[in-house]
């Protein structure tokens, strides 16, 4: 019978126990709800004068590439020291000379042949003069007369085809030494002392080290900051008002420099696969080593940044602050949101510029919103934001 009775005594044990902890335990009050407003990060509304930059790259090519090609032919005797790929030369430098001997003699055969052909017009000149003398006295037939002005003619013809010879003969005999058309470069060469050259034959590739140029493709709406025209440049009421500048960085030898041109010309059509189109930098003396910066070689890849217009009171803010149908989230003075239909002038990658419907001082909302409502409380980060947004970053 005990053993029946333990365990129901136990249970009421239990329940005793559990009882007088309830009864003997600390009451809880009740907590009012506290409201949790979304956290965000916002900024000022700051107007100011800011100029217009479009990023872009290109590669540097020279703005003047040509190539030597002898005009007669001949065995080369001599070759300048600069032609070899990558080598310097100055205006004027003779590159290439090839063997003038047989030149020489055409020449020389040349002025004989000239030479002749005067002396037989001055005898010819002087015959015609004698057949007018006795055709006055009337001591001569008009046959003769006519041989005599026949003669002339030709010995007239004799003379200018014998100086068109010598003309010949003397470009030809010029021609035997290739020289240089600018101070340049060689970028490749394919001749040797002894190789036998026909003309016509490239022998070298060289280019102009005055300027170099790099193209370099901007979206067609960039044209608009930009002060150039893609109308034609006789028309003077479309030229640019100032110069436009640019510049150019790339790493070399592992470290970044930057060089500075100016944008000269546009290609003046766009292209209808991209919507680019192209502008044309330069940069003067691309090989003088200016502060120590290495030479602006042919070849390089550059980022290229163009400076454009200035314009004034532009507001820029991150493009994390533009929402749909180019609105904005306007944080008041009761931390309330207030969406804001804004004129939007440009748009990249990390910013927006902003020309119409903001006021200075205003706040502006930068963070992600999931669901945001008009006139949402929100709580604003301020500074701290900054340091969580540093924190998170690292």
């Amino acid at each position: 019978m005990k053993r029946k009775l333990l365990p129901l005594i136990i249970v009421l044990f239990g329940i005793g126990n559990m009882m007088l902890l309830i009864a003997t335990g600390p009451s809880l009050e009740p907590q009012p709800i506290k409201s949790v407003f979304p956290l965000v990060r916002v900024v000022e509304v700051v107007s100011e004068r800011v100029q217009i930059t479009s990023k872009t790259y290109g590669t540097v090519k020279p703005r003047t590439e040509g190539e030597l090609i002898p005009e007669v032919d001949g065995r080369v005797t001599a070759v300048s020291a600069a032609m070899v790929s990558g080598g310097f030369f100055k205006k004027g430098d003779v590159l290439v000379e090839i063997d003038r001997l047989d030149y020489e003699v055409v020449l020389e055969q040349a002025r004989a042949g000239l030479a002749r052909a005067t002396s037989e017009l001055v005898n010819a000149e002087k015959s015609y003069a004698r057949q007018l003398d006795l055709a006055s006295k009337q001591s001569t037939s008009e046959s003769l007369r006519d041989d005599a002005l026949n003669r002339l003619s030709i010995a007239r013809a004799s003379v200018r085809e014998a100086e068109a010879r010598l003309s010949k003969s003397t470009r030809d005999l010029a021609r035997t030494q290739l020289t240089a058309p600018y101070d340049g470069r060689v970028r490749t060469e394919r001749v040797d002392i002894g190789q036998f050259v026909k003309r016509g034959t490239l022998v070298a590739t060289i280019y102009a080290t005055d300027f170099a140029e790099v193209r370099l493709p901007i979206q067609d709406e960039e044209l608009a900051f930009i002060a150039l025209s893609l109308t034609s440049d006789s028309d003077s009421s479309v030229q640019p008002e100032r110069t436009v500048l640019v510049n150019l960085r790339a790493t070399f030898a592992g470290e970044n420099h930057v060089w500075q041109g100016q944008i000269v010309r546009t290609e003046g059509e766009l292209d209808p696969r991209t919507g680019m189109v192209h502008v044309v930098a330069r940069v003067p003396e691309p090989y003088d080593r200016i502060d120590g910066k290495p030479p602006l070689s042919v070849g390089l890849f550059v980022d290229a940044e163009i400076l454009g217009m200035s314009i004034d009171n532009v507001v820029v803010l991150p493009r994390s602050a533009l929402r749909s149908n180019n609105r904005v989230f306007v944080v008041d003075n009761d931390n309330k949101l207030e969406f804001r239909t804004v004129d939007i002038l440009r748009e990249t990658e990390d910013k927006i510029y902003i020309n119409g419907g903001l006021a200075a001082g205003e706040r502006i909302c930068v963070s992600p919103m999931d669901t945001p409502v008009q006139g949402m409380r929100v709580t604003t980060a301020d500074g701290t934001a900054e340091l969580i947004s540093k924190a998170v970053s690292i």
